[in-house]
């Protein structure tokens, strides 16, 4: 085991024992009485809320980061809003804005980096396909 995962169970425990203490000694307090079966109730929703945060978390801290816009130049994606010269490309699962060098790319198309233009990449259509074909 992880200390990630240990710490998220632990971490949740202490989260279920807090709410049964709001509930069965908090609430009663300010006259809100709630019955047993709507803490376990709670502590169940609790509990698949914490185990859901976590996979999606685990999901985020595996992702490999993108060190930044110069590591793009070369990579490969797919036009997800026509490009006329601008629009958006998907390249690595994300979403950038992008400018043509062959001002008209169809949505679908696979693109590659040939430079930046501040947070904008400059992108061509990607010609490996042709080249093949022609062969």
């Amino acid at each position: 085991m992880t200390a990630r995962f240990i710490l998220a169970i632990v971490s949740t425990l202490l989260e279920e024992a807090a709410l049964v203490v709001i509930v069965l000694w908090g609430l009663p307090r300010f006259g809100i009485y709630i019955p047993l079966w709507g803490l376990v109730l709670l502590m169940i929703a609790w509990c698949a809320y914490n185990v859901y945060a976590y996979r999606i978390g685990s999901r985020a801290l595996r992702r490999k980061p993108v060190a930044g816009l110069t590591v793009m130049v070369g990579s490969k994606g797919e036009v997800v809003n026509r490009l006329v010269p601008e629009g958006f490309v998907k390249i690595k699962g994300e979403l950038w804005r992008a400018t043509s060098v062959d001002k008209n790319i169809k949505v679908g198309e696979e693109v590659t980096v040939v430079g930046q233009d501040g947070l904008k990449l400059i992108v061509s259509k990607d010609n490996t396909n042709d080249l093949e074909g022609s062969r």
